[in-house]
This record gives structure tokens, sequence and C-alpha cells, in this order.
């Protein structure tokens, strides 16, 4: 008998639930529900001490302990030792894979997977979802934007690469660490894939065609394009001084682009780009912040049921307005205050177009090797007449180095 089996079994002598249990989903007990537990919950922002105060006076046989934990870090602390985890925790989508794999993610009922699929927008349902199961509930979305200078560059100038390039500077990475996740999308925008088209298959990246190397020689060319910067550290510095006047990021870096540009600044979504002689919308990795249950809970039913509140269309609104999490919620992207803020607006475009990041484990195999790639381009060690055959070495070697 499994470890979950023996949790459920000490909840309920009899293991007879409301409405079953079934793989991997819970309910609470017949002969519990009327007694009081206690759930752990971890986010990142104290936002979310006074959202939980509403769930214990609807919920008033569970009471909810918060500690202010980092997404990031949650992982790290499930694989140490999951039941002195957080019952239910933030966690960035691309994580899941690994954690499902290793048995620390309790799955999404079929009622709470409806929920999801009913509320949150596509992406968000792809990145809570992996191998045809959900477990993860969306709670907001992130993907890079332009940051620009409105005294130098118009709302139309930055709808176009050209536009912004010839009118301005652009702070760009592509010869330093990094510049793979701003410029893999590149590939995903010419009509690659990365691990598959859902983004599982460690064998279904196919760089290595005409179309990659269409990106590679596009980077190339950008070298010989005196309205591009390569710049990476001190883009914001550059920035604040006038070197520059835009540059790619996300939201994280809204404060620190408004330090720089003050009464200049602006947001929008990414240019469109000319390439493989078709103009194209730039895309971006999408990132899915998400709410898990532990597997080791206790209290999976009542988990659950924290966790699904937590995301639901009133807390997303409720956060938005607090701290600025972009929603993943359909309506709560539509309301008006979001459509309003000039940042939360050019994500949600963004978001519509952008690949989520792959989250199956092997993807930590795929980033050295792909910003070496680009750094090379940059730089000149990669010609034309190589670029086709780096990228099909490229394919190989991380399908060689993901395989089980």
């Amino acid at each position: 008998m499994n470890k979950r089996v023996h949790q459920i079994a000490a909840a309920s002598s009899a293991v007879v639930l409301a409405s079953g249990i079934f793989a991997g989903f819970a309910s609470i007990p017949a002969n519990a529900a009327s007694k009081k537990v206690t759930i752990k919950l971890w986010a990142d922002n104290n936002a979310y001490k006074s959202v939980v105060k509403q769930f214990e006076k609807n919920n008033p046989n569970i009471s909810v302990k918060f500690q202010k934990v980092g997404s990031v870090d949650t992982t790290k602390y499930l694989q140490k030792d999951s039941t002195t985890a957080g019952d239910v925790a933030m966690l960035p989508h691309d994580q899941l894979g690994a954690l499902v794999s290793q048995g620390l993610v309790l799955r999404v009922s079929p009622t709470y997977s409806k929920q999801v699929k009913r509320i949150d927008v596509p992406g968000a349902v792809k990145g809570a979802t992996y191998k045809g199961k959900m477990f993860g509930y969306p709670y907001g979305v992130e993907t890079q934007v332009l940051y620009y200078n409105k005294s130098k560059l118009s709302a139309s100038d930055v709808k176009t690469w050209s536009g912004i390039t010839k009118k301005g500077k652009l702070a760009v990475n592509f010869g330093e660490a990094g510049a793979n996740y701003v410029w893999t999308p590149l590939f995903f925008t010419n009509g690659d894939v990365l691990f598959g088209k859902n983004g599982e298959n460690a064998k279904g990246t196919n760089f290595g065609n005409t179309k990659g190397t269409q990106v590679l020689k596009w980077i190339q060319a950008q070298k010989n394009n005196p309205g591009v910067v390569q710049d990476n550290a001190g883009a914001l510095q550059d920035l604040s001084s006038g070197k520059v006047d835009a540059f790619l990021s996300g939201p994280w870096s809204k404060i620190d682009a408004q330090k720089a540009l003050k009464n200049n600044y602006a947001v929008a979504k990414y240019p469109t780009i000319s390439i493989g002689g078709k103009n194209k919308q730039l895309q971006a990795f999408l990132g899915v912040k998400l709410f898990i249950v532990n597997k080791s809970t206790k209290h999976p039913a009542q988990a659950a049921k924290l966790a699904s509140y937590l995301t639901s269309n009133a807390v997303q609104k409720k956060i938005f307005n607090s701290i600025g999490y972009v929603p993943s919620a359909k309506a709560v992207q539509n309301s008006a205050a979001v459509k309003k803020d000039a940042l939360s607006k050019a994500v949600t475009q963004m978001s519509k177009g952008a690949t989520p990041m792959p989250k199956i484990p092997e993807i930590n195999n795929f980033w050295t090797p792909m910003d070496a790639i680009f750094n090379d381009t940059w730089k000149g060690k990669i010609s034309q007449s190589q670029m086709l055959s780096k990228l099909q070495a490229f394919d190989k070697q991380i399908a060689k180095s993901n395989s089980k």
C-alpha cells in the first residue's frame, strides 16, 4: 500500500468518501466533514493573508496557516521533505513535470479540472497539464514585453522591429548567457517546435530545418543593424542614460523600468519581425503561475478546495488589484481594470500567442547548448553554410541527452 493510501486510511478507517477516491483524487470522508483541520499555505506575498480570511469564514472547519515562501523555492522544499512542506503552494509551471514524475503533486479532480478549463485561458490550462492530466491550479501568466522610452519612440514605431531600430536603439542579448530564454521563441515564431507540439516529447525538437536556419540568419543580420545594441546586465542603466531606447523583459522589470524612464515610461507587446520573407508576430515563452496540492498533505480534499478558491475569478481579481499579478482567468483579463493597465494589457496580448515553457524534466538539458548556438551565431563563429548542420546536431544532442 502506498503512502497516499495510508494517509486516506488514517483519515477514515472505513475509507468511505462522500464522492469517492479514485485515480489520485480525494474528497472529504463523510465522518470527518465536521472536524476542523489546518491547511498550510505557501504563497509569495502577504496579500494572500487577507484573501484566506474570507475562505476561513466560508469554511469554518478549515483553518489556514499562511507562510510566506517564494514560488521558486517550492520545488527544493518538496524534494527535500514533502511532509514538512505546504499543503498548498505556489509553483512556476515549468517545474511541474519534475515534481509530478517524482510523485509529489496531487492530481486535480475532474470537478476542479472542469472549473480550470472553464475559467482560464488555454495557455494557462496547458501549463497546468502534464501528460494529459491536470496537476495545477492557474492564478496568473507572465511573458516578456517591450519597455520603451515614449519620448523617442511612438506607439506606432514599436509595432515593428524595423520601426524601433530605424528610429531608436533596442537593447538585446544575443551574445551572452540568457539569450536562450529570450530568443528560443524565434523558432516558434517561424514555425518550429521544442520538444514537440505539446512540449512533452524529448525527441520532438525540429530546429534543424530551413525555418531554423532562417532564425539564425535573422540573428546574424542584427549584428549589422545600427539600431540593435548588444546589452545585458547594463540594459536598465543604458535605458536611464539614453544610450538605448527600449529593451525586452518581463513584468518583474516594471518598477526598474519605471525608475529608469520616469515620465517617459511605456510598455507594449513585442513587435512584428520580417523573417523568411514574411512579417510575423515575435513570440515569447509563456510562464504560468500555479498553485499545487502537495501529495503528502493529510487533508487533500480541503487543500484542493483552498487551491480552487485561490485561483477563482474573484480572488484573481482581488490579487490583481492588490499587487498586480496578471490573471490567467479569461473574465478578469477582459475586465476594464486589466485592460486599462498597460503592462497587463501587453502581457495578456502576448500570452495569446505565446508557447508555454516546456515542463518536462529534460528541459534542464536544453539551456546550455541553446545558449551556445545563439552566442556563437552572434559572434560570427557559425557561418551560414554551417547553420543547418549545427541545428541538426543540436536536435540530436538534446534528444540523446534527454533519452531515458
